[in-house]
């Protein structure tokens, strides 16, 4: 097939408008037809559907598609190593991670990675949905789970619990819980047991709501539970990375707690000589270590 006809398809497909993708291949919508046809001609199939309101694929467009996505992925991945054999730590790296965690731990220590490397461009993705990272949705990803995905280079990065937290405002108006039971006088604020998190956590939810707790806030990320906490709503579910942090919170019932939550990060195979991902898993690596030492120093 030829290579130029391929790209000028997966143009159209991705734009589904031969105008829109003209614009973006700086041809003629008539151009693009031609070159369209001629694929198809060539193929002995036709690739779109064509509609009043754009074009739509067809089942074999479709696994056509499905072919120059990859291809594109693969070509923007090793357009980004020779750059980056090239080139000094610059450019766009695009870090994914859950919201909680890359709001509430991420986010604050990156002007430290700033201060090395101010030519860097991050481009953080927080959201719980897990992106495909060998189909390059993302560079590197920080993930409370170990990634299941083939051909990717994962490194553990630590363990954490989750706990239950409030202020010391709400337990003086509120009392301090002695026992699970005693959950029952007070409002808990934590994950939808249904919604995208880790087991551990959903684990502990579920023993605790297994006694009657009359009033539950439930919000569908670590950050939101926080601030509910830190405005004196209740006890909260919160991962323990956020004492070091929001040190005025005060764990409660400390016998309970769930299982360690490993800490994993995450890259494409492909990526593994990256200058940028190599500075960035050092930085995070280094910012653990600190973490580490921070939270014995508490205990």
């Amino acid at each position: 097939m030829d290579w130029d006809k391929l790209r000028i398809f997966h143009a159209v497909a991705d734009a589904g408008s031969l105008t829109h993708a003209g614009d973006t291949l700086h041809l003629s919508q008539s151009a693009v037809s031609r070159q369209i046809r001629a694929l198809e001609e060539s193929l002995s199939t036709t690739l779109f559907h064509r509609h009043a309101r754009g074009l739509i694929l067809t089942e074999q467009g479709e696994l056509l598609f499905e072919a120059t996505r990859a291809m594109n992925k693969r070509l923007e991945a090793a357009s980004a190593r020779i750059r980056d054999s090239e080139e000094g730590v610059n450019g766009e790296l695009r870090v994914t991670t859950a919201t909680g965690f890359g709001t509430l731990w991420l986010a604050p220590r990156l002007h430290l990675l700033y201060e090395k490397y101010p030519e860097l461009k991050i481009d953080l993705m927080l959201e719980e949905r897990v992106l495909d990272l060998p189909m390059r949705e993302a560079d590197v990803a920080i993930r409370m789970k170990e990634p299941s995905q083939a051909d990717l280079i994962r490194k553990r990065l630590m363990n954490i619990r989750m706990r239950l937290y409030a202020t010391q405002p709400y337990l003086d108006k509120n009392g301090m819980p002695q026992t699970i039971e005693d959950l029952a006088n007070h409002r808990l604020i934590c994950q939808n047991p249904n919604s995208a998190q880790v087991a551990a956590g959903a684990s502990l939810i579920e023993e605790l709501t297994e006694v009657s707790i009359p009033s539950t806030l439930y919000v569908n990320n670590y950050f939101g539970v926080l601030q509910a906490v830190l405005h004196d709503l209740g006890v909260g579910v919160l991962p323990d990375y956020l004492i070091e942090s929001s040190p005025s919170l005060v764990r409660v019932l400390p016998e309970m707690e769930s299982g360690e939550v490993p800490v994993f990060l995450a890259y494409p195979e492909e990526l593994r000589h990256s200058k940028r991902i190599a500075v960035f898993r050092d930085f995070v690596t280094e910012q653990i270590s600190e973490h580490r030492r921070q939270m014995r120093d508490d205990d």
